[in-house]
């Protein structure tokens, strides 16, 4: 594994790390880098690398897909020019539709809950996204809940197209043709455990397909999910973790996870979730958001037990500015249940 930080010297190693110049933000979708946790890993036998999924020009992981989605529509027909994008997202996958169909030509329409943080609406409006909200505890059979609601509108919509994040199988194509690449190639190859949590499913479905193809099968690949979500087989209860997990009989999981692909899940307590989003920015300076910060709390279980000299890489989604009132607020935690007493400093009021 080849590293380049602060105490490199060699002027044409640094040159050749600088990135190209694009003609648009697009251009800056993917080859997200890879950081080592050096104090939140200490005396662990495996390495823990941490992939930062927020240096997408969007930031998150879900610029990759919305990219992916909007491409492939266009090749096919299906996305005609000027066409309006419709959407129903907890926010990154909104904020990914918004960038890229800005600069694609593309009105956007995002159906959201009230749960989605004020950094959250703020960025989709700045993008020019219109809003739409849901009742995002609604089940799959009501009418009200995020996904039919998006489908009426896009049905009386003129000119409009329904991107379907949880059924477009460009979802985790995007991952398998990108990010699993961009890790294996970090790694030289070295990769033993990969760890992400599950939302759409496309992330681990399409990264963990990739590692999994190249290696026989070698790599194993461990999913993260919240208390309350039913992957983990668990009862369906409240969610206080932004973006990941799923409140939904495993009959109506999304397409676009592939359960097979996936070796084991883990649940992670919301305490220890937010507890590692704060340790991450006062011990490694990385700041993160909740849904990182419960991917890592598995990586470190995993880099735990598993043989010395293995390479544990995690999916970070996205950063910790969209959360700064949520994560990093005690009163928002106590309101949601989190007992944040003992949390590393680091919060606000």
């Amino acid at each position: 594994m080849t590293f380049l930080d602060e105490r490199a010297t060699d002027p044409g190693t640094v040159a050749a790390a600088i990135p190209a110049v694009f003609s648009s933000a697009i251009g800056l979708v993917g080859n997200t880098p890879l950081v080592e946790l050096r104090n939140l890993a200490v005396g662990l036998g495996a390495r823990v690398f941490v992939k930062l999924e927020s240096r997408n020009p969007g930031g998150s992981a879900k610029d990759r897909i919305a990219l992916r989605m909007i491409r492939t529509a266009e090749a096919s027909g299906v996305l005609r020019p000027g066409a309006t994008i419709v959407e129903s997202s907890s926010g990154n996958t909104g904020i990914g539709l918004a960038l890229v169909g800005l600069l694609t030509g593309h009105p956007v329409i995002i159906i959201h809950s009230g749960f989605i943080s004020a950094e959250k609406r703020a960025v989709l409006l700045a993008y020019g996204a219109q809003l739409v909200e849901a009742d995002w505890e609604a089940g799959p059979d009501d009418p009200n809940n995020a996904r039919a609601l998006a489908d009426r509108i896009a049905a009386e919509t003129p000119n409009a197209w329904r991107s379907s994040q949880y059924e477009n199988a460009a979802n985790p194509d995007a991952h398998f043709t990108t990010t699993g690449p961009e890790i294996w190639a970090q790694t030289a190859g070295s990769i033993t455990h990969f760890v992400a949590g599950i939302g759409t499913g496309g992330t681990i479905t399409g990264t963990g397909r990739f590692l999994k193809q190249q290696t026989g099968g070698r790599v194993r690949v461990i999913g993260a999910d919240p208390v309350g979500s039913t992957y983990s087989g668990s009862d369906s209860s409240t969610i206080v973790v932004d973006g990941v997990g799923t409140r939904w009989p495993r009959s109506n999981w999304p397409g676009t996870y592939d359960p097979s692909v996936v070796d084991e899940i883990q649940v992670v307590p919301d305490r220890l979730v937010y507890e590692t989003v704060r340790r991450l920015a006062v011990e490694d300076a990385l700041l993160l958001g909740p849904s990182s910060g419960l991917a890592v709390a598995v990586a470190l279980r995993v880099a735990a037990s598993a043989e010395p000299g293995s390479t544990v890489v995690v999916i970070a989604p996205d950063g910790g500015g969209n959360y700064l009132s949520k994560a990093f607020n005690d009163h928002w935690l106590e309101s949601a249940g989190v007992n944040a007493d003992g949390f590393a400093d680091g919060s606000s009021d």
